[in-house]
């Protein structure tokens, strides 16, 4: 007669060695497939978006208009918290410590990389506490003179900076705004000389049709009705491409000016996540804001708002944040700005 067969001993030793080869090795003792599960199921409650400005402008617009057409996608609503103050880095504090689950975005804007590469006391990172998500859209910025000034071209009006160096002051969105490093930059290649008015976009373009000033880079939508009535003059865009609100205007880099044959500064918008947020929601939110973005209608709702379509993936997103801070901290050496 066989004798039957002893049932496994519980081995309380045995079991915690297994358990620690585990995390030695690096692998979850959770049950395969549960993470998955829950990213799957994003989101189960509404996606709040911090948006760092008040609103009206180009990063609360981005943020209602696509945020209106991804609460349909998701069958969530999509909540958009103003939060302005200290140049945007209150909001973007606030979505850096957020609950990494997805349901927490900074609407971040290019302004943001010149406080990451001036503001010495900012209290997160903007690359290493954020995961990118995508870029969504650009408010093209636009060089515009008044008519008195002859200059129809970029080649014509750095010539006329060239030959008049301090005749010049022009005005910007702001101090340290993306209008301001665009001039800068844009005289740091070509080695031109003009003084720096800074403006609200609206002053600015004011002060120019007044005659106060000549010069202004400002947002496109700020000055585009000006241009279609001949009260402004558009030399250029500073853009990588030209914009479907205007394509006539050329950008800076397909001038002929050799310096400015790569020259590029985009005034973005898009999403930013917490560092910690699962991989799989973010490349969710990436990939049904790219889809959104291809919709007609997406875009005919943007160029109403004075936006383009701009995606750039998660991946091309972190490149651009990381040139810009180190452009940013390059020409505010170079041209003495500080943050105000």
């Amino acid at each position: 007669m066989k004798t039957p067969a002893r049932p496994p001993q519980h081995n309380p030793r045995r079991r915690l060695a297994i358990g620690l080869a585990a995390i030695a090795s690096g692998v979850s003792m959770a049950p395969i497939g549960a993470s998955a599960q829950t990213d799957a199921a994003w989101p189960t409650k509404p996606v709040r978006l911090i948006v760092t400005f008040s609103p009206g402008g180009g990063a609360d617009l981005t943020g209602r208009i696509l945020g209106a057409r991804l609460s349909e996608v998701w069958k969530q609503p999509v909540l958009i918290q103003n939060r302005p103050g200290g140049g945007g880095s209150i909001g973007a504090e606030l979505a850096a410590r957020s609950t990494p689950d997805g349901n927490t975005l900074l609407v971040v804007a290019s302004t943001h990389t010149v406080g990451a590469a001036l503001l010495q006391k900012l209290t997160f990172d903007l690359v290493k506490d954020f995961k990118p998500v995508a870029i969504a859209t650009s408010a093209p910025i636009v060089l515009v003179v008044a008519p008195r000034v002859k200059a129809t071209t970029l080649p014509e009006f750095t010539a006329l900076l060239r030959a008049q160096p301090d005749r010049f002051n022009y005005a910007s969105c702001g101090m340290a705004s993306s209008h301001h490093f665009t001039m800068e930059s844009y005289k740091f290649e070509t080695k031109t000389v003009a003084s720096h008015i800074p403006q609200s976009c609206a002053g600015a373009v004011t002060n120019v049709l007044g005659g106060q000033l000549d010069v202004a880079a400002v947002t496109l939508a700020t000055a585009l009705p000006h241009i279609q009535t001949g009260k402004l003059r558009a030399i250029a865009l500073a853009s990588t491409n030209r914009s479907a609100l205007a394509p006539d205007i050329p950008a800076f880099r397909e001038t002929g000016v050799p310096e400015l044959k790569t020259f590029a500064y985009e005034n973005y918008y898009g999403f930013l996540a917490p560092a910690a947020t699962p991989q799989a929601i973010v490349s969710k939110i990436e990939a049904d804001v790219r889809q959104v973005l291809r919709e007609p209608e997406m875009e005919k709702r943007l160029a109403a708002s004075g936006l383009d379509a701009f995606f750039r993936s998660g991946a091309d997103t972190l490149k651009l944040l990381r040139a810009d801070i180190e452009r940013a901290r390059r020409i505010a050496s170079v041209a003495g700005i500080q943050p105000e």
